[in-house]
C-alpha cells in the first residue's frame, strides 16, 4: 500500500489548501490498476495505484486529459496531481459521480468536435500505453508509415504475438508492407484521439453530458477512435448517426476500421492471449483479402 500521508501531501500541494484524509475506499477500476475513492468529508477524488515503476504511465494519463480538455470538447476528469509513495506510483484527478443517462448523441457530436483538433503531424509530445503496452508515439509526416511500424509492427514484435506463430507474424508482415493500398483515395489528418475508446471508457455525468477516461492520446486517423468504439460495442446508432452528421465518414473506413482494430486485438493478445490470437489471424487475412 502508498503512504497516505504522502498522497494526501501532495494533494493539499495541488489544491493549494489543506484536505485531511479521513475516508478511503476500493472500487473498480478495471484489469491494469488498483482504484480507489479518496475524501475529507467535503471533496472527493479518485486514485490510481500502480507499482512505483509505472509512474510514466501516469503521468502521460494526466497530460492525456489535459491534452483532451483543451480541446474544448468532451469532458474528461481534471488530474490533480501523480507520483510515487512507497512501492506505488499514484494519479489522483477529479471524482465524477457518473449517472445512467443517455449521451451518445451528445458524444458523437463532442467526438467529431475532439477530432477537429489538428497537430502538423502524426503521433504526440511523448510516449504513452494501451493498456499496460508501451505505445510509440515519435512524430511522423507519414501516416501510413507510422501506423504499420508504431502501431502494427510493434505488437507483432512483441512475445505474445511471436508466440503464437510463424503465419500470424509472415501474414502480418505483409499487411504491412501492402498498407498504401487501403490508403488510395483517402488521406487522414492527423486528428486529436482518444486513443483507447471502448465503453468501458465512456460514462455519462450526473448532469447528463458525456464523460471519457482512461486515454491513450496521439495525433492520428480519426476513423481509428471509431474503429474501437466498434471492437466491443456498447456505443449505439444515436452515437453514430451524430457523429456522421457533424462530420460524415469516408466511405472506404467499411474496412479500414478492421486495420485499425487489428492494433487492439494484437494489443489483447499481448496482454491476456487465449483466442485473440486466432481473431488476430482472422483479421489479417480478412485484410489480405481486400488486396486480390
Amino acid at each position: 500500500m502508498p503512504n497516505w500521508n504522502d498522497i494526501t501531501e501532495q494533494v493539499q500541494a495541488a489544491i493549494d489548501q489543506p484536505f485531511e484524509l479521513i475516508d478511503k475506499r476500493p472500487v473498480g477500476g478495471g484489469s491494469i490498476n488498483e482504484a480507489w475513492v479518496i475524501g475529507n468529508g467535503r471533496k472527493q477524488y479518485f486514485l490510481k495505484l500502480h507499482s512505483a515503476y509505472r509512474v510514466d504511465m501516469f503521468i502521460a494519463e494526466a497530460a492525456g486529459l489535459n491534452e483532451i480538455a483543451h480541446s474544448h470538447s468532451v469532458r474528461v476528469p481534471v488530474p490533480i496531481c501523480y507520483g510515487i509513495s512507497g512501492n506505488n506510483s499514484f494519479i489522483v484527478m477529479e471524482y465524477l459521480e457518473l449517472g445512467h443517462g443517455d449521451s451518445a448523441a451528445a458524444l458523437g457530436r463532442q467526438l467529431a468536435q475532439m477530432h477537429r483538433t489538428r497537430a502538423r503531424e502524426y503521433g504526440w509530445s511523448r510516449d504513452n500505453t494501451i493498456g499496460s503496452t508501451p505505445q510509440i508515439n515519435t512524430w511522423s509526416t507519414d501516416w501510413i508509415g507510422f501506423f504499420g511500424e508504431r502501431r502494427l509492427g510493434y505488437q507483432l514484435g512483441l512475445p505474445g504475438a511471436r508466440g503464437y506463430g510463424r503465419r500470424l507474424q509472415d501474414d502480418g508482415e505483409r499487411l504491412i508492407a501492402h498498407l498504401p493500398a487501403f490508403f488510395t483515395d483517402y488521406q487522414p489528418q492527423p486528428s486529436l484521439l482518444h486513443g483507447d475508446l471502448w465503453g468501458g471508457n465512456y460514462a455519462t455525468d450526473s448532469s447528463g453530458a458525456p464523460v471519457i477516461f482512461d486515454p491513450a492520446v496521439y495525433y492520428g486517423d480519426r476513423e481509428a477512435d471509431i474503429a474501437m468504439t466498434e471492437l466491443f460495442g456498447g456505443f449505439g446508432s444515436r452515437f453514430y448517426d451524430a457523429y456522421n452528421e457533424a462530420w460524415p465518414l469516408d466511405a472506404g473506413y467499411v474496412v479500414r476500421k478492421t486495420l485499425y482494430n487489428l492494433y487492439h486485438v494484437l494489443n489483447h493478445l499481448n496482454l491476456f492471449g487465449g483466442g485473440y490470437g486466432g481473431q488476430a489471424q482472422s483479421m489479417v487475412s480478412r485484410l489480405l483479402g481486400e488486396l486480390r
